[in-house]
């Protein structure tokens, strides 16, 4: 989950963006709602894009973009079908599986979770190893924690998150857990040096940031989301190697705090990481949307061995599908 900055409790929020068609109707289109985990930012570019630039509409889809918040609860709402596709990250959904809901991850949003520890940039933390007897500004609950004091065999002490960077900017040695695309930039913006990033990736705990559907939806309406899923991937590439500026403007509209200065810089973090295309060897625009069983294997394995999952409770088929992506 993303900070809030102290200055979004101005935020004003606008409940919904939806697509039409040409002609501005949308009453012969199958409608469709899409819950996001998070307020409207370029962490969804694809979708906004998608819906800006009449993707979905051509496709036949009358689609409903929903933000998100702290605690938007993105998943019960796609299990109780009160939303048909959700947006969150791979480790969440994998646990939700667990517990029994009825979900399913069926593309990729980033192929690498952008999330990770923000050091600030005097401090004397380079690596994870040296994060030993150290104190993470963190959510006591995120998986990744255990993650790192398994893979590192590392003692670390834990500060719940207060929402708010200001620990940061002024305790040189303070670590927090943050998001590449966003807290880098208002750290910066805010007066401090721009920070160290130790992404989760670089320790080798891959998730993905996913879409995911209800698997009896996904049953019934397979013809509707194979359409959903081209106009979403063509709205990510056309967002990163187009002009992003219907995806911003209609982002704007939702999230009044949304600057264009964030929004263009945000882009660009997506595009200097690879993101949505990959970092991989088979990386490119063909692999966005793509998910991959044997990421989903070892992810499933890595939860299991610090106990966040049952062992053999959650299995790849159960997890994921590829069967509504466009073939690569």
């Amino acid at each position: 989950m993303r900070l809030i900055l102290i200055f979004c409790t101005l935020l004003v929020l606008s409940p919904v963006t939806r697509s039409a068609d040409a002609t501005g109707q949308t009453a012969n289109l199958y409608k469709l709602t899409v819950q996001l985990d998070w307020v409207a930012e370029p962490e969804h570019g694809g979708i906004y894009q998608a819906a800006a630039r009449g993707f979905f509409a051509d496709e036949g889809l009358d689609v409903t973009i929903v933000p998100g918040g702290p605690n938007a609860f993105v998943v019960q709402k796609i299990a109780t079908g009160q939303a048909q596709i959700g947006q969150g990250d791979s480790t969440d959904i994998l646990q939700k599986i667990a517990t029994g809901l009825p979900v399913l991850s069926v593309a990729a949003v980033f192929q690498d979770d952008p999330s990770g520890l923000l050091v600030n940039a005097a401090s004397k933390v380079h690596r994870f190893e040296d994060l030993q007897g150290k104190t993470i500004i963190a959510r006591p609950d995120w998986t990744f924690l255990k993650y790192l004091k398994k893979q590192y065999g590392i003692n670390i002490n834990v500060v719940p998150q207060n929402f708010s960077i200001a620990a940061f900017i002024g305790e040189k040695e303070a670590i927090q857990q943050g998001y590449f695309i966003a807290e880098p930039y208002h750290i910066v913006k805010a007066g401090g040096a721009k920070p160290r990033f130790l992404s989760t990736w670089d320790a080798g705990f891959r998730a993905y940031a996913v879409l995911f559907t209800n698997r009896k939806f996904a049953r019934e309406h397979p013809t509707e989301l194979r359409a959903f899923m081209r106009a979403y991937i063509k709205g990510w590439n056309d967002y990163l190697t187009g002009d992003p500026t219907p995806a911003h403007a209609a982002m704007k509209k939702t999230n009044s705090a949304l600057t264009d200065e964030f929004a263009i810089a945000s882009r660009q973090l997506i595009l200097d990481e690879k993101l949505v295309t990959g970092r991989d060897i088979d990386g490119g625009p063909a692999n966005t949307g793509q998910l991959a069983a044997a990421r989903f294997a070892t992810q499933i394995a890595q939860l299991e061995e610090i106990g966040v999952l049952p062992k053999n409770k959650v299995t790849v088929e159960q997890a994921m599908t590829t069967d509504f992506l466009p073939a690569r």
